[in-house]
Parts: structure tokens; sequence; C-alpha cells
């Protein structure tokens, strides 16, 4: 079926929400805000919404005037086709839930508006993107660079959202925002997790009952390796004991587990208290990749 049909069909159902799909929509709507000196809170999400995307809506209308979300999951940033093809798409409930949380305006554009036509155009985020999620998913910062220059030029808020649980992605977002001169500014918003401490994802949403469960172990050693680190415990056993947490668990694999200063991502081989530090950590449940972070020292 087509999006601009069904985008139609879903926004006539929406008393204080407009839905849109091309800039051409956008530029008088802004025009319009812009006459009238509001500012625009943006949120740009790739869908599967959870409670801390909410968060991230929240905190744009509680200090912005106008609260912008954008769906699309963007195709360049993922390494990983079948990655891509399993993502979860739930527009119609994301939607539902984004007028709720009382959201102005949503952008929900068709990947040919974003990439008319295919983009040459690289980044070179030096180290920032050489270690980690960068090392292990080559190509994924750029795609991140590309689709959210675009989403800032074409939309032109004043402030944009970010969750913490997405750390080293913020600090590529505040590189981008400082190179090209962007005059929006960044808030990073902390992390949600569930009851038990499990950080939301919408990656969650393909785990089943056994690994919903085993997944739990990416929180518990991040907290533990806290707890010890700030009890005097060597970065060098704290990293060894959450190698070999995993290592016990057939259906986990740590990826990696690092000891990083949050901004910059350099990575640290011992713990002192001297600067912001921050473990990071990244595994497979299964076939599902999770990652999450614990700020040791903000």
């Amino acid at each position: 079926m087509d999006i601009n049909l069904v985008l139609l069909h879903l926004a006539k159902n929406f008393l204080y929400m407009k839905v849109f799909h091309t800039e051409a929509e956008w530029r008088p709507i802004w025009a319009s805000i812009f006459k009238e000196n509001k500012k625009i809170g943006f949120v740009p999400t790739m869908g599967a919404l959870h409670q801390g995307h909410l968060d991230l809506v929240a905190k744009s209308t509680a200090s912005m005037d106008i609260t912008l979300v954008s769906i699309f999951v963007n195709p360049t940033q993922f390494n990983s086709s079948d990655d891509f093809k399993k993502y979860p798409q739930t527009l119609e409930s994301d939607l539902a839930l984004l007028e709720a949380a009382g959201a102005a305006y949503v952008f929900v554009p068709s990947v040919t508006t974003l990439y008319p036509q295919p983009t040459r155009l690289r980044f070179d985020f030096g180290a920032l993107e050489q270690v980690l999620e960068g090392k292990f998913r080559p190509g994924h910062f750029n795609g991140v660079g590309l689709v959210v220059a675009k989403l800032f030029h074409l939309l032109q808020p004043h402030r944009a959202f970010f969750g913490q649980k997405d750390l080293q992605q913020v600090a590529v977002i505040k590189r981008l925002v400082q190179d090209l001169s962007f005059t929006l500014s960044i808030e990073v918003v902390p992390t949600r997790r569930e009851k038990d401490g499990l950080a939301m994802s919408s990656r969650n949403m393909r785990l089943n009952q056994e690994e919903r469960q085993q997944a739990l172990l990416l929180y518990t050693q991040l907290a533990q390796a806290k707890k010890d680190l700030l009890t005097g415990v060597l970065w060098a056993k704290v990293q060894a004991t959450i190698e070999e947490a995993f290592s016990k668990v057939a259906n986990c694999q740590l990826e990696y587990v690092a000891l990083v200063h949050p901004e910059t991502f350099e990575i640290f081989d011992s713990f002192t208290q001297d600067g912001p530090r921050s473990i990071c950590i990244a595994a497979y449940v299964g076939q599902v990749r999770l990652i999450d972070n614990l700020p040791i020292i903000p």
C-alpha cells in the first residue's frame, strides 16, 4: 500500500497532531512558527516507540513551544541488510502514542524523500568512529551523520533531544553540530530502564521470553562494575569478571565492554576519578544485538 495514502488516512484520525511526509508540507508550517517566534523541539526516532522515546517527547513539550518528531528507519546506518529488514515498524501505534504525549507534528518521510538519489557524501568523525560501535558497525556513524544532517537542515529545529543509551551516537551528533555550524542545541536525556534494569530499546521487541531474561546480564554487569570500580577494584579485574559472566551464558555473546570518556570516547586501561568516565557494553542475545552504558563519574 502507498505510504502516502496510509499517512493521509491516519492523519484524519488525529485532532491535535499533524502528520506530514515532505519538505514542501513543512515549509509553510515552519514559516508560521518562525513568524510567531516560537521554538521547535525535535525528537528524531526510527519508530517502534517505547517509554524512552516518550521521555524525550516529554522533555521537549515541557521546555519548547512546539514538539516535532520524526519516524524514519534509516537504511544508510545499517551495516547489515538483515538487521534493517527485521527492525520493528509500528507506525500506527507510534502515532497514537505521540499524539497522547503531546507532539504537535510528526514527519514520516519515505526513503526517496530523504535520499532522492544515492549519496556519495562521507563524514569523517575521526577517533569517534574508530572504536566500539564504529569499529563493530563500519559505516554506521556515516549513515547516522547523513540522516541527522538532512533532518536538521530540512526541519530547522531549535533544540534536538537524544537518549543517553546511544552514548557514542550522541558524541558523534555533537561533533556534527559543531563542525557543520548548526545553530540548534542538543539535550541528552537519561536512559529509561525497565523495572529490572534492562535499558528500553526497540530491539527488545525481538527478544523471546528466555532471551528477555538473559538480556538483563548487560545491566547487572554494568551495575556491579560501577560498584566495584568505586570501591577500588581494578578495571582489568572488573573487565575480566564481565567477560567470564558472559562466557557462562551460551546464548549471550559479548562483543565489547570498555571504560571510556563519554565525550571523546578515549578508551582507558585503568580507572581514575580525574574526569568523566562511563562503561559501554554491546552483546548479542540470541540474534539480537543490544547496547548499554552506565556513567561511573558524570
